[in-house]
């Protein structure tokens, strides 16, 4: 599903129109992204947490010529998925 999809089933169940939940499911990502941008975690009973996690800096290869890479420490976002979305979905 994309987030097209997504807008167009809120839509037809909400009776809003396509713009209006376009920008609502806008405004609902980029809240997302930024809590998590600052560091927050975001919960949404039901469905899951995201958060962000640190990951070492580390050695790797080049698969190409073999050749080893540093590559630096970051951060990446997670989701864990809630009890409740992982029963539904292996129903």
């Amino acid at each position: 599903m994309t987030k097209a999809d997504l807008v167009e089933e809120i839509s037809k169940e909400t009776g809003l129109s396509k713009k209006d939940t376009g920008i609502i499911v806008n405004l609902i990502i980029e809240n997302i992204t930024r809590a998590l941008a600052e560091g927050e975690k975001v919960e949404l009973r039901g469905f899951g947490s995201f958060k962000v996690k640190s990951r070492k800096a580390r050695k790797a290869r080049n698969p190409r010529t073999g050749a080893s890479v540093d590559v630096p420490a970051k951060l990446v976002p997670y989701f864990k998925a809630s009890n409740e979305l992982k029963d539904k979905v292996n129903r």
